[in-house]
């Protein structure tokens, strides 16, 4: 394997570069974990709505029992050199309450829309606190890129 030279993003590059991939990829990885049962990680597909993370699992799969028991979640896009993390709380909805625009735009996503399913699903929506992200050890350092729900370096309107 070769190395390449990484270009140190900025903050509004690294930013700007995370919102894009939320926009454009399907699958992100979900850690949850039990107070009893200890962790738990799966893929899902996603839907970033421009605020939040929306996702959709067996009503009675682990991830949602987790995330009844304890809403604090971890999230990640699915590469390792071009990292992207987010930190939130989970909420949940079941197929009946789901919000209908972040279920419709789940959907037409995918092409599949889990309120139709005979078996129930639960939705989840995170609103991420804390987003790290990161292009190998040149940009560890200032990998926080949102902080409290704010974007580091945006100016508040």
């Amino acid at each position: 394997m070769q190395a390449t030279e990484i270009t140190r993003r900025t903050t509004a590059e690294r930013r700007r570069d995370t919102l894009e991939r939320l926009s454009s990829e399907r699958d992100m990885w979900v850690s949850t974990a039990h107070p009893d049962h200890g962790p738990h990680q799966v893929p899902l597909w996603f839907l970033w709505d421009g605020q939040a993370v929306w996702m959709c699992t067996g009503a009675n799969s682990a991830t949602a029992r987790n995330v009844r028991e304890e809403p604090r979640v971890r999230l990640a896009l699915p590469d390792a050199f071009d990292v992207v993390l987010l930190q939130g709380a989970a909420t949940y909805y079941s197929a009946q309450e789901v919000p209908q625009e972040a279920a419709d735009a789940f959907a037409g996503k995918f092409g599949w829309d889990p309120r139709t399913e005979e078996a129930p699903f639960l939705y989840l929506c995170v609103t991420p606190q804390v987003v790290r992200a990161w292009r190998g050890v040149p940009e560890l350092r200032g990998r926080v890129v949102m902080r409290d729900g704010s974007w580091v370096g945006q100016r508040a309107v």
